[in-house]
């Protein structure tokens, strides 16, 4: 089990999150929902120990970060480097022997070519390929469906139900409801850097609904349409 007790972080003088408690089980699907600057991605990145935090991170590994893929919003590639190269990189650094990568290029993505060159959706798509061969037990996806295409949101999809049926614990945000009211056990609302509710698939219309009252009807009258 992976368990944050307490988990603060600042900035400067900026409180970004404050006190977060949460506990994610194996062999299920968290999603992590809130408006930008709600703190989603800064959770996510103390969680996988990339930024120092108050509180602490336990998981049941010696070296959680050995256990961990993450995938980020935006995903960064060195210059001059083919996405098979990239690809036998993180494989390399964890010890895995292995280069047969067209035949589980699921993305059908040009491996050959320099992965800075590919477009947003496809770089996205070459990072998650790197972290699901890297035989992680914890997947941290900050808005994997962002910028992809919709046959490849759908086998993302695919894919996230795959790891949950090989008891895997995945961590997930996204701005599209509908796909995480379909595919996660636990919806946590982040707003303002704490944590205001945690929601199970039997109130998750509830939670929809009240977002929508919350936060688009009040900005949507900040907006004069004639």
């Amino acid at each position: 089990m992976l368990e944050v007790k307490n988990l603060s972080k600042n900035f400067g003088s900026k409180r970004v999150l404050q006190d977060i408690n949460l506990r994610f089980e194996p062999g299920k699907v968290y999603g992590i929902v809130g408006e930008n600057g709600a703190g989603k991605t800064t959770l996510f990145r103390c969680i996988s120990g990339i930024e120092s935090h108050l509180g602490t991170v336990t998981s049941p590994y010696p070296s959680l970060k050995n256990h961990l893929g993450y995938l980020e919003t935006t995903p960064i590639f060195m210059s001059y480097i083919t996405g098979w190269e990239y690809l036998k990189l993180l494989c390399s650094a964890k010890n895995i022997n292995t280069e047969n990568f067209e035949e589980q290029n699921i993305f059908n993505l040009p491996l050959n070519q320099y992965a800075e060159t590919y477009s947003t959706g496809m770089k996205k798509k070459l990072a998650l390929m790197g972290v699901l061969l890297r035989k992680n037990d914890i997947f941290i996806l900050d808005e994997p469906f962002n910028g992809v295409d919709i046959q490849s949101n759908m086998l993302i999809t695919d894919i996230i139900e795959e790891l949950k049926s090989l008891n895997k614990t995945v961590l997930i945000s996204s701005h599209i409801f509908s796909t995480l009211s379909s595919i996660c056990d636990e919806i946590i609302l982040l707003s303002n850097g704490s944590i205001q509710k945690n929601v199970k698939k039997e109130d998750y219309e509830a939670l929809e609904q009240s977002m929508k009252k919350s936060v688009l009807k009040k900005q949507l009258k900040k907006l004069v349409i004639d």
